[in-house]
């Protein structure tokens, strides 16, 4: 067999429960609906450092967040890694190709793709006209320069007036075709037409929404808006309910309490984002079709983290809950290359298992040195075991986080407020009901915690003492395994 083609479509900020395929009876995702049930759709997919650089650092590199050195958000941090995926796509002989999103630094940055057409959205680090040249938003960004090539020298990314990371939401007020989930397929249908066709290829489609500014096209807006009485209403555990009171409500707040309409507003951008991502591969999936590739290539899909989308009075990402951390993620397979019998897999699956298992699945080769492991065989076996648990992290402030998880527990610690919280996703898989001062779960919170114990006992923060966790006052989101480059 010919080594097939391969395509990661990565979105950024979806949540797992937001496709239909999923359970979600109101969102509109047919396209997306259609790939996971006639392919290979996992249910319990995480990304384990719940923010854009850490997990696409975990997606690129196989490694776990202590070894890729990111467990937290911080600009401005070279991408000096040995071995990216990327890398071992070109040297397999395939024709590496990167639409969208990178957020990488230096922002030109190729992480091993012969080709980038960048768009990495608006990102405030970049944005700042003091910069150098080379890493200058203007002189970096492919898709501004075609955007202002279609409409004028003086438009820009934020002229609706919506912050990268706000929770205001309105209709994108250009062209539906200008909008940045357009230009990624635009742009992506244009390598299908100009790619080597005695080579095969790997393209990363990654696109920018459904993360803020939440503007989807009229029609998308407009579709959910029209139901508002069918969006589901926000949830707000016991626990949770004092969370953002004291705070004046920023339109791009970490955490509080929006207004009803606003909430209701919210939901129908950013559901209207996600239906426009899904039509626009709708129209990626016709024309790769018609360049008859649909049956030699393997499709991936996934998120690269959730939103809290005002769950629990919280906003945005990087927290340990579901809502941050449990990403969408299916193989789809339209040319029955792989010929898995599973369609519905159950083990627990991390950011850092992509890359192992996108070479995997197109060469059945194994990747040295990496953390990652190859998901390959659980479409072929249903008791086929990946992992007991996942640990995971996040440098956030007051929630900084470290958390265990398994299929049906999680147990949390935040290292700055000293507290414990645990949850039985089974039986409460929206995280109502917190179990750490119920005596009855007394030896499950004892053994998770030991689990965190043991992961975290040679890490430089001083995580623990004498076999403790010990309180901390700072968490610095970048280790010096990556500060110092020592890679």
């Amino acid at each position: 067999m010919d080594k097939p083609n391969v395509i990661l479509m990565m979105v950024d900020q979806m949540r797992y429960d937001c496709m239909g395929a999923n359970g979600n009876e109101v969102i509109s995702t047919p396209n997306l609906d259609m790939m996971a049930n006639t392919g290979y759709n996992f249910d319990n997919a995480y990304t384990a450092v719940p923010t854009c650089i850490a997990s696409r650092a975990s997606l690129l590199t196989g490694l776990s967040q202590k070894n890729h050195g990111r467990v937290g958000y911080e600009d401005g941090v070279p991408w000096k890694y040995k071995n990216t995926l990327a890398k071992e796509f070109t040297s397999l002989g395939y024709q590496t190709e990167c639409i969208g999103k990178m957020h990488v630094y230096p922002e030109r940055n190729r992480l091993g793709f012969e080709h980038v057409e960048l768009h990495d959205g608006y990102l405030h680090f970049a944005r700042k006209y003091d910069k150098e040249f080379s890493t200058q938003f203007e002189n970096v960004d492919d898709y501004l320069k075609w955007f202002r090539e279609k409409k004028g020298h003086d438009v820009d990314l934020f002229d609706n007036g919506l912050d990268c990371n706000s929770w205001v939401a309105r209709p994108w007020q250009y062209e539906e075709e200008l909008h940045p989930t357009n230009w990624v397929v635009t742009k992506s249908i244009e390598f299908l037409k100009r790619r080597d066709k005695e080579v095969p290829f790997f393209l990363k489609m990654s696109f920018t929404r459904p993360h803020s500014p939440i503007d989807p096209p009229s029609y998308y807006f407009n579709m959910y808006m029209s139901m508002l009485n069918e969006l589901p209403n926000n949830k707000v555990a016991e626990w949770a309910k004092n969370i953002g009171e004291d705070n004046p409500l920023s339109t791009i707040a970490t955490r509080g309490k929006l207004s009803p309409m606003d909430f209701k507003r919210f939901v129908a951008g950013y559901y209207g984002l996600i239906t426009h991502i899904d039509h626009q591969i709708g129209r990626f999936l016709i024309a790769l079709k018609e360049h008859r590739l649909d049956k030699n290539t393997i499709i991936i899909f996934l998120s690269d983290h959730g939103d809290q989308l005002c769950e629990h009075n919280l906003l945005r990402k990087a927290y340990p809950y579901q809502g941050s951390i449990h990403i969408p993620l299916f193989l789809y397979d339209p040319g029955n290359i792989l010929d898995g019998k599973v369609k519905r897999i159950k083990e627990l699956i991390e950011m850092r298992d992509v890359f192992p298992t996108l070479i995997d699945i197109s060469v059945g080769k194994s990747v040295p040195d990496i953390d990652g492991k190859s998901f390959k065989d659980c479409i072929y076996d249903e008791k086929y075991s990946m992992r007991d648990y996942i640990h995971g992290e996040h440098s956030f402030g007051e929630y900084s986080s470290q958390f265990i998880l398994t299929k049906e527990w999680k147990y949390i610690w935040f290292p700055i407020k000293n507290e414990e919280q645990l949850f039985n996703l089974k039986d409460d898989p929206n995280e109502m009901n917190d179990l750490s001062n119920n005596y009855d779960y007394k030896n499950i919170i004892n053994e998770l915690r030991k689990i965190l114990i043991e992961e975290l006992k040679n890490r430089e923060e001083g995580f623990v003492q004498y076999g403790n966790l010990i309180k901390k006052d700072y968490i610095d989101p970048t280790l010096s395994i990556l500060k110092n480059n020592n890679y």
